[in-house]
Parts: structure tokens; sequence; C-alpha cells
């Protein structure tokens, strides 16, 4: 049988109230970046059921919510609980110059990636300018 003592347990205290417990779990970890004419977020989710993962976009405000439990059944003795359980959600506020409407997800190896594209009225274009009377045009 596993035992367990715990001489820091004022630590692990503190820890929680900090970085969340069972029944708050701590906020999901993000990593973002651009690349190209595409912005990424990448949600860390190990041994969330893909089918508990929802994605939604209200105006620019980006919400993920996921939820992992533990395993129930007859005959099941829980030793050890440790790994944070119950939902997790975090929001994400994405400026306008993002094309929501074409946003993709993916779940894979515990990782949640978007991948949303950059929205064409953002990216760089060539303004022409003209002179004065019109008969001349320069492009900037």
């Amino acid at each position: 049988m596993l035992m367990r003592t715990d001489p820091f347990r004022e630590i692990d205290r503190l820890a929680e109230q900090f970085f969340g417990t069972t029944s708050r779990p701590a906020v999901m970890h993000l990593d973002a970046w651009r690349d190209g004419d595409y912005f990424h977020a990448a949600f860390d989710l190990p041994g969330v059921d893909p089918d508990s993962i929802d994605c939604t976009v209200e105006r620019n405000v980006l919400t993920v919510r996921a939820q992992r439990r533990r395993p129930t059944s007859d005959g099941i003795e829980l030793v050890a609980a440790e790994r944070p359980m119950g939902t997790f959600s975090r929001q994400l506020f994405l400026g306008d110059t993002l094309d929501t409407d074409r946003l993709e997800a993916a779940y894979e190896h515990g990782v949640l990636t978007l991948r949303i594209p950059i929205a064409e009225r953002a990216k760089p274009r060539r303004v022409p300018v003209t002179a004065g009377n019109g008969h001349r045009q320069i492009t900037a």
C-alpha cells in the first residue's frame, strides 16, 4: 500500500491557493505565437477526453473549456488523488486582425492547438498615390 508522509504540508497548502486545487483547478497553460499569416495558441490539457473540450468565439473573446474526471466504478479505492480534476477554463481576447470565422482546432497528445488566420484587412497592402492632377501615378 502507498503511504505518504509530508512535512511540507503548509507549503503545499500555499501552492494550492496560488495554482489551484482539485475542486478549483488552476488555469490551463498556454503558448501563443504568430507564424506568417497565422496566429497559433496551444493549451496543455493532458488526460482530457476530447469530447469534453468546448471552444467558442463570441465577438473577439475565445473561450476554451475542458473537463477531466476521475475514473469511477464499483470496487475502485482511491489511494492518492493529486492530479487536478474538474472543469478547466481559459479566455483569450482576440484582436480585430484575426479571422475567427476560419479558426481551426486540433487535439493531439494532450495539447489543444488553435490556428487562426490573420484577416485580409490586417495584412500589409500597397496603396496607390496619385499626383495633384491625377496625371502621374506613383505606387508606394
